[in-house]
């Protein structure tokens, strides 16, 4: 008996039906199923893919750890913590960091901009040097210091690593007192050339540039200080549980997700926006569903006469037509999985679908993730469920 309801639900779904339409509609409801499920499997798939491609490109311009004050902007390094961390066999490197929002000028032209000091540990470890498109990786040129720039913010301020015209970096100063008949009076400054150009992405490309620590020291007024302390480690995850006791809850000690923790997080909301729109093309597809299976509930009243009269209970019914209906979902939900899963593959391995201009990548990138998968199951059979089982109710 408990397979009854499903057997009657495969003779009612593969028999021709007395009014063609009903055929029609059941057929065009698998294809839709299917192409939504594909659909959403495909672009999930290279919404991780970008992903992949902007954490990579920002893990190159962040340490894996770092070391922040829990309060402040700034702190002075523990001697015996930063001895504690160079004898640790675990990490590779230590460098020291200090960074603040300030204003650049070059030529007229004027942009506020985070600039970050880094000692000569961070400029040797540094991978930001593996994304530059001009110049070179120099942070000195005779007695100037010079800067490397992101592309975008060279752009707006017209800088060039050839240009010999120094720009000047200009933070309010920390010691003095504000001068209304003289503002300028109470500005630090300082003159630096331009030694490379980097690209890694868009955000940092239009707002950092990278400097020797001992400039903003200058600028800032500070001697000993740091914004941060970076770790460079192959060991994360297990370091960052033992720093975080070692150091207490003064400090923060955090991962590469953490530095850039808001744009992972715009980054999960965006791919929620697309699975829940994608979603609900997939509900609207599913309404051929609804209307193929009310219109078999007309047609199969003899039926449902005669198996009443058998002695067939009403919840036996119902399940009939429930199953009828659930079946075209399931169906074109296992159709479009199978060729999503196709699609992505191929797109992996022989990247079919080209990127437009010039791009990091040639071809749009995929990654199938098992989540990804599960989430797509779920919504669609969820889906198809919700409505085969409104009209089934009205058997």
């Amino acid at each position: 008996m408990t397979n009854l309801p499903l057997r009657f639900a495969f003779r009612y779904l593969f028999a021709r039906k007395s009014y063609n339409v009903i055929n029609l509609i059941s057929g065009i409801g698998v294809a839709g199923m299917a192409i939504g499920t594909a659909a959403l499997l495909i672009i999930l798939s290279v919404f991780n893919g970008f992903k992949l491609l902007v954490s990579e490109s920002l893990s190159d311009a962040k340490a894996p750890l770092e070391i922040r004050p829990a309060a402040g902007k700034v702190f002075v390094p523990d001697s015996a913590i930063v001895s504690t961390l160079r004898a640790d066999q675990r990490v590779t490197g230590i460098s020291a960091t200090l960074e603040e929002q300030v204003f650049l000028s070059y030529e007229g032209r004027q942009s506020l901009s985070r600039v970050k000091g880094i000692d000569e540990a961070g400029q040797e470890a540094s991978r930001l040097k593996e994304h530059l498109i001009d110049g070179a990786w120099s942070f000195r040129k005779g007695n100037l210091p010079q800067g490397i720039a992101g592309a975008g913010l060279a752009h707006s301020l017209g800088l060039n690593p050839r240009f010999v015209t120094p720009m000047e970096i200009y933070y309010p100063s920390r010691t003095k007192p504000v001068s209304l008949s003289n503002p300028a009076a109470s500005l630090r400054s300082a003159r630096l050339t331009l030694g490379g150009v980097f690209s890694v992405n868009a955000d940092l490309d239009s707002r950092l540039m990278v400097v020797p620590i001992g400039l903003m020291r200058e600028v800032l007024e500070y001697e000993t200080e740091v914004s941060s302390l970076e770790i460079w480690t192959a060991q994360e995850n297990a370091l960052q549980k033992d720093l975080q006791k070692l150091l207490g809850p003064s400090f923060r000690v955090l991962n590469r997700a953490q530095q850039d923790q808001s744009v992972y997080r715009m980054m999960r909301y965006e791919k929620l926006a697309i699975y829940l729109i994608l979603l609900f093309i997939v509900i609207l597809v599913a309404f051929n569903i609804y209307s193929s299976l009310k219109m078999l509930v007309l047609e199969k009243k003899a039926d449902c006469a005669t198996l009443r009269a058998l002695g067939a209970p009403e919840p036996l019914l119902r399940s009939i037509f429930l199953w009828e209906g659930w079946l075209v979902s399931l169906i074109g939900m296992l159709i479009g999985l199978v060729a999503g899963i196709l699609l992505v593959w191929l797109q992996q391995r022989y990247g079919l679908v080209p990127m437009p201009g010039n791009f990091v990548v040639s071809a749009y990138p995929v990654v199938l993730k098992a989540s990804d998968l599960l989430w797509t199951v779920l919504g669609v059979a969820l889906t198809g469920f919700v409505m085969a089982y409104i009209p089934s109710r009205k058997v």
